[in-house]
């Protein structure tokens, strides 16, 4: 199945206390990159969420968000730093004293600050968090592969189309390759007699010539591994693994067969047909930049 390296997956749920949710998007690039954003005091998800998206996910650079709130209550102990609480009513006693002011200072008046305080919250247990977050996380990879894989589906078409037009031209080089060889062999004899005023010609030396020229923009090879090539590319796009980077190096080889038909052309036909034959591979070559 191809796939698209462009998607996005979300999905939500309550487990193990918690509730849970998990965002993927995706996009196009060379190797499998991971950037992950995970509520605070969850960073140990981090290496686990990579090794689980790689078994998934072979290439793209992969953005993950996953948000984990505690419903229920848990273990938190709230420790009061008894020495700074000291410190601000012994220093509001003082401005009260200096200024002339009411002293007025209550436990609410501490509370104001935060730093007197510190939370000390019961060490979670990883694997129980893993747990409640992967049903998660394995429903928004689905949803983001699903996606995948419609898009897959349509570049894999549009590349079949853009291929078979390759074909049609490549079957109409392979009928005008001959022809113009026996052009060129009835230029020569016109030629030759033009030169010779009348005189008779010589019949050999011009089947010799008209061999060395067909043996100069024979083309039969190269057209014969582009029909290969195109072989090739209808196996590998039936492939249930990634096969982006194979098509790549596909289509860079169809690309030179191409260049070497050209560089061999004197015909302006034949020239006309690779600059279109150059054209569709360029746009396949397009599409497969997104192909997993």
């Amino acid at each position: 199945m191809i796939r698209s390296m462009t998607g996005y997956g979300r999905q939500e749920n309550i487990a193990g206390g918690r509730g849970i949710i998990v965002e993927i998007k995706t996009v196009n690039h060379r190797y499998f990159e991971l950037s992950a954003r995970i509520t605070r005091g969850y960073g140990f998800l981090e290496e686990r969420l990579k090794s689980y998206l790689q078994r998934r996910i072979f290439r793209g650079k992969v953005d993950v968000y996953v948000s984990i709130e505690t419903l229920e209550d848990t273990d938190v102990q709230v420790m009061v730093n008894h020495s700074l609480a000291a410190g601000y009513v012994n220093a509001l006693r003082e401005i009260a004293e200096k200024y002339g002011l009411p002293y007025d200072v209550t436990a609410s008046t501490l509370a104001r600050y935060g730093e007197i305080f510190t939370i000390h919250k019961a060490p979670e247990d990883e694997d129980a968090v893993w747990e409640a977050v992967l049903p998660t996380l394995e429903k928004a990879v689905d949803n983001l592969l699903c996606m995948r894989e419609a898009e897959g589906e349509r570049m894999r078409q549009d590349v079949l189309n853009h291929a078979e037009k390759i074909m049609e031209l490549v079957g109409k080089v392979e009928e005008r390759s001959p022809q113009t060889v026996e052009e060129y062999r009835h230029k020569l004899e016109q030629r030759l007699e033009e030169m010779l005023s009348g005189a008779a010609v010589d019949e050999q030396r011009i089947l010799t010539e008209a061999a060395i020229f067909a043996d100069k923009v024979a083309v039969a090879e190269e057209t014969v591994r582009l029909r290969s090539h195109f072989s090739q590319l209808e196996t590998m796009l039936k492939s249930e693994e990634p096969v982006g980077r194979k098509l790549d190096f596909l289509v860079q080889e169809m690309n030179r067969e191409a260049n070497t038909i050209g560089s061999k052309a004197v015909d302006a036909q034949i020239a006309y047909l690779v600059v279109d034959v150059k054209a569709e591979l360029e746009k396949i070559r397009e599409q497969i930049q997104n192909i997993e």
